[in-house]
């Protein structure tokens, strides 16, 4: 007999309680309705949203996506990321499935402020890569965290997760917060001529999982 018990992690921080579950409605899309739950961090005011679809509570394996906020590309259609497609193909993913979560959560830039991320551009527009910017600019590669993360899906009486995501480093985030990630669904996105290199410098340079370029599908051939 197969054992169906949720997995369970040991937090390595303390929980945090720095979230005020603050407003919540039902909001219809064009994928259909939403429930749409703000959350505001009382230590600076940030307000974060869950974008809940069926009735997540109690259950293991919950299809969940962690997106963080990025203005150029949801919002002016930049072409520089693949941050629009990601949040699209995990809204898709969770209406299709009549149940998942996502966290949109306001750490533009992986952190750093839209001010910052848009000088970061012009550093990379001279040669340097989405990395090399940062630090030209005293910032550290990512400065996101998911302590509110962690927090939302508390709230929310998630009790573990599959993730939609590429990014390794979001699956040991929450594990550290004591959320249990039951497995890893991967975030399929289109490279085009504005972004390709930086994917490859994500997959390159911080195991991001990106399975989406030609090449590979050559290589393996190849190999194979």
């Amino acid at each position: 007999m197969s054992d169906t018990r949720s997995p369970q992690v040991l937090p390595t921080r303390k929980p945090t309680q720095h979230l005020e579950r603050y407003s919540e409605a039902d909001v219809p899309t064009a994928r259909g309705v939403l429930r749409t739950i703000v959350f505001r961090d009382k230590r600076n005011g940030r307000e974060h949203v869950a974008l809940v679809v069926g009735e997540p509570a109690g259950l293991d394996g919950v299809p969940v996506r962690i997106h963080s906020e990025c203005l150029t590309s949801e919002v002016f259609g930049s072409l520089k990321c693949d941050c629009r497609e990601q949040l699209d193909r995990a809204l898709d993913f969770v209406t299709q499935n009549g149940l998942g979560v996502v966290l949109y959560l306001r750490q533009e830039g992986r952190g750093i402020g839209l001010g910052n991320k848009i000088k970061a551009y012009a550093l990379q527009s001279k040669g340097l890569d989405t990395y090399e910017a940062n630090r030209q600019l005293g910032f550290a590669d990512d400065l996101r965290s998911y302590d509110v993360a962690a927090e939302m899906l508390r709230s929310l009486d998630v009790r573990s997760v599959d993730l939609i995501t590429n990014n390794p480093l979001k699956i040991a985030g929450l594990v550290e917060e004591g959320v249990a990630v039951r497995r890893r669904i991967p975030s399929r996105t289109e490279h085009n001529p504005h972004n390709v290199d930086y994917l490859k410098t994500k997959r390159e340079r911080t195991g991001h999982l990106i399975e989406l370029f030609a090449e590979d599908d050559d290589t393996e051939a190849k190999a194979g």
